[in-house]
């Protein structure tokens, strides 16, 4: 089971982290972030390992936004920053098991999903 929370309304240049708990067997898991615009199809936007070790993230990210996790806290972060008004979305963590994926069919647990809204 995967909790979601952190979103909330921040200004075009701003910051924010998000944040996903997880239960069962978290440290052996893939987690990823994916978020959906209205009207638009739910994508990839990062994942990490179940070390911490890999990272990866989609190009419109890439510099701005971190995925990092806490193995002892069952937790994942996406601290998100140099926001734009193009970031607005629910986000949603996801996870699997094995190696990486940007795929959003590859993940098998999902959580319920935080609304990230940046102003311009």
């Amino acid at each position: 089971q995967l909790q979601a929370s952190g979103g909330g309304l921040v200004e075009a240049g701003g910051s924010l982290r998000v944040a996903c708990v997880a239960s069962g067997r978290f440290p052996l898991y893939v987690m990823g972030w994916f978020r959906q615009a209205p009207g638009k199809e739910r994508e990839f936007v990062a994942a990490i390992n179940y070390s911490g070790s890999n990272t990866v993230y989609t190009d419109s990210v890439k510099g701005r936004f971190t995925i990092s996790k806490n193995n002892a806290k069952n937790t994942v972060y996406l601290q998100m920053s140099s926001l734009q008004p193009e970031d607005t979305a629910v986000y949603y963590c996801a996870a699997r098991w094995n190696s990486m994926s940007t795929s959003r069919t590859d993940y098998t647990y999902w959580g319920q999903g935080t609304l990230v809204t940046v102003s311009s």
